[in-house]
This record gives structure tokens, C-alpha cells and sequence, in this order.
């Protein structure tokens, strides 16, 4: 049980830090890249491999609620994209291949990329329109982490792997949610009624 605890609170402390080193200009860039996409009926990609990837679904659930066209790579029903839309990318080392690769292809159609990652050097994030830099240890090799953690007076951690960013990147997305909720006058009501409905 000790474990649990000091786990929750160092996961929880270092969500807290993260959040007062954002870089504003680049979260009010990605806030108003969203909000475009919404008013021009532009779609919106969202894309992670693995946990990440559990990451964005979270957050693409929660654009659905607020009315976006909005579609998860991968997924079987999502269509093409173009000019303009909206690809958010996640991946904490910015080098997981999959996600570097379909950048790429939407580079080639113009749409706008938007990167969430630890490392905005990375081949994801030298790709990307906008780089949301979301500090994390993430599962590239020890000496990186270890300069990643100094940054932001962590040491060596109990969240393993990714832990700390996948679970950074969730809660920076939820509030980045509640920003778009404001910004295009949506209540919990609005976000309710695109709920599911056919849950027991």
C-alpha cells in the first residue's frame, strides 16, 4: 500500500510542476488550431501508439462530446484528411515510428500538425505546426530521462516507463478540454447530451 500512495503523489506533484512550466503561446496556438477546426468543420485526427494512444482516445471522446469531427487513427470509420485539418499527435519520445510516419503523410496534404511531446527536437516535433512540450520520463534511454528529470527536481522515479508523461499528457488534455468548453460557450449538459446513451 505504501507504494500506491507515494506512486499517486509523486504522479500528482509532478502533473503540478509540468503545469506551471507550459509554454502559454504554444497551448493558446493548439487551443485556437482546435477551435478553427471547429467553427470550419474542419476534421481532427488524433493519434498515439500504445498508452499514448490510450491517451488521445480519452481525449477524443471528450471532442466528440463538444461537437468536433473527430476520428482516432487506426479506427476503421476514419476517413481521409486534407488541407487544413487537424492531426494531434502524441508520443513522449517523439520518435515512435508509426505516429512520426503518418505525420508525415499529413504534412504531405497540409493538414495542421499538432505535437504532444517531451521533446520538440524530435523527428515528431521538427514536423509539427505546433509543439506542446509536456515534460515526462518516457521510455527513451536513461541518460536522456535522467536530464528530462534534473529539469524538474525529480529523481529517480516510481512511475515506470512513460507513466509520467502518458499520465501528464491526460491531464494537460482534460484541460485543455475545459479551455474549449469556455471558449465555445459549452456547458456539461451540451457535453451530456453526446453521451452515450445506450449503456446499461
Amino acid at each position: 500500500m505504501d507504494y500506491v500512495r507515494k506512486t499517486m503523489k509523486e504522479i500528482a506533484v509532478f502533473i503540478e510542476k509540468v503545469a506551471d512550466k507550459l509554454h502559454e503561446q504554444e497551448v493558446k496556438r493548439m487551443i485556437d488550431a482546435l477551435v478553427d477546426a471547429y467553427q470550419e468543420g474542419r476534421k481532427v485526427l488524433v493519434m498515439g501508439a500504445g498508452r499514448s494512444g490510450l491517451v488521445g482516445r480519452a481525449f477524443a471522446m471528450r471532442l466528440m462530446h463538444l461537437g468536433f469531427n473527430v476520428y482516432v487513427l487506426g479506427e476503421t470509420i476514419t476517413p481521409s484528411i486534407g488541407e487544413n485539418d487537424v492531426v494531434v499527435a502524441i508520443s513522449g519520445s517523439g520518435r515512435t515510428q508509426l505516429i512520426v510516419t503518418a505525420a508525415e503523410a499529413a504534412k504531405k496534404v497540409k493538414a495542421k500538425i499538432i505535437a504532444i511531446t517531451s521533446y520538440p527536437e524530435s523527428p515528431l516535433g521538427k514536423l509539427a505546426d505546433i509543439v506542446v512540450e509536456i515534460p515526462g520520463r518516457t521510455k527513451l534511454a536513461p541518460d536522456i530521462d535522467y536530464f528530462a528529470r534534473q529539469i524538474l527536481g525529480i529523481h529517480e522515479p516510481l512511475a515506470p516507463l512513460g507513466t509520467l508523461f502518458e499520465d501528464t499528457a491526460l491531464a494537460f488534455l482534460d484541460g485543455v478540454v475545459v479551455e474549449l468548453m469556455h471558449r465555445l460557450g459549452k456547458s456539461e449538459k451540451d457535453l451530456k447530451a453526446k453521451h452515450a446513451n445506450i449503456e446499461l
